[in-house]
């Protein structure tokens, strides 16, 4: 970035979250990042392992929903938020979507409201591109297409992404929206399809499979968008929309089979179950605003990112059963108040 930032970064204990922390400490000698995170099941600390010891890294259990967590964070002088605290999961948005309500859109408008209130400079809100539905067998998403969420996930990120054009326009404060395509790498929730065929793979347990397999997908790997989010946060114009994507469309049956191909597992294992509600038949991005615009472009291909992950969690089982079992919990809170008692913030 060309100028120090001081950046709060919400849900910043989750998967695209947390990955954009190591890169911006790592890549940024001089900036400072607060994170604030309601350690949900998929946010945990174990993700942030290592920082604790950096002085440029402050932690803060917190709910974006919640004005004084917010206030407090901001009134140390942030001059951006990047903002990634929301509920994901559209398979749990179709049990129940009133969480996804709160975090994403009465969440986001908070934020907005607190961030605007305190001066901050910049905001980034991190989207999704299943805020614009459906497409069929040709084409891509541009940042003119229309937005048409088909779950309740995909809605509550679309009105997110409302909320935070509206004050824009109406108040002329400084936000940005991203939309990235599918993310694959390390410390994503087990239950995400990629982390959740490898290990059910290396497991032997049987890998379920939506429909016929065939719903399509454009894969970036989370350090690239991270990358990107980077570079919109750098250079972007305020008031606009950047997609991000890689151009590497897969089929869910692809990734199982070159997943299975890797670990040496029988394509038995696969294991078609009944389809997801409203799901998606394909998604796919133009990113040429970005490369153009801001010349971004991702450099990782997706043969060589995935064996990479394979490999991360083959390395890393600890971790899985740890983020699944909610047994990093109470040792990570009580390392992060024990350090927060010897600075004397608590």
């Amino acid at each position: 970035m060309g100028v120090v930032l001081r950046l709060l970064v919400t849900g910043g204990a989750g998967f695209i979250g947390s990955n954009f922390v190591r890169l911006v400490l790592e890549r940024n000698p001089d900036h400072q990042v607060f994170v604030l995170d309601k350690l949900t099941y998929a946010g945990n600390m174990e993700n942030l392992a290592g920082m604790e010891t950096n002085p440029r890294f402050r932690f803060h259990q917190g709910d974006i929903c919640d004005p004084e967590p917010l206030g407090s964070m901001l009134k140390s002088g942030v001059d951006a938020v990047v903002n990634f605290a929301a509920e994901s999961h559209v398979d749990r948005s179709i049990l129940d979507a009133s969480e996804f309500a709160r975090t994403n859109i009465v969440g986001t408008l908070s934020l907005l409201r607190a961030s605007r209130k305190s001066g901050v400079g910049r905001f980034l809100q991190v989207s999704t591109d299943e805020v614009y539905g459906s497409l069929g067998p040709a084409g891509a998403f541009t940042e003119s297409s229309p937005i048409a969420p088909n779950s309740p996930y995909a809605a509550s990120k679309a009105s997110a992404d409302l909320l935070v054009r509206s004050y824009y326009c109406t108040y002329g404060y400084p936000c940005l929206i991203t939309r990235c395509s599918n993310n694959y790498g390390p410390y994503q929730f087990p239950e995400k399809l990629i982390p959740l065929l490898v290990t059910n793979a290396v497991a032997g347990i049987a890998l379920p499979i939506y429909g016929d397999g065939l719903y399509t997908r454009d894969w970036i790997h989370v350090h690239d968008h991270c990358t990107a989010l980077e570079r919109v946060l750098e250079r972007g114009r305020p008031g606009e929309v950047y997609n991000i994507g890689a151009r590497q469309e897969k089929t869910n049956l692809e990734i199982t089979r070159l997943i299975l191909n890797v670990l040496g597992k029988d394509e038995g294992l696969i294991t078609f179950v009944a389809d997801r509600p409203g799901h998606d038949r394909r998604y796919a991005i133009d990113s040429s605003k970005i490369e153009h615009e801001l010349g971004w472009k991702p450099e990782i291909p997706f043969e060589t990112g995935m064996r990479q992950t394979i490999d991360w969690y083959l390395q890393n089982t600890a971790w899985v059963e740890h983020v699944r079992s909610g047994a990093y919990r109470t040792y990570y809170e009580r390392m992060y108040n024990d350090r927060k008692r010897m600075l004397g913030e608590i």
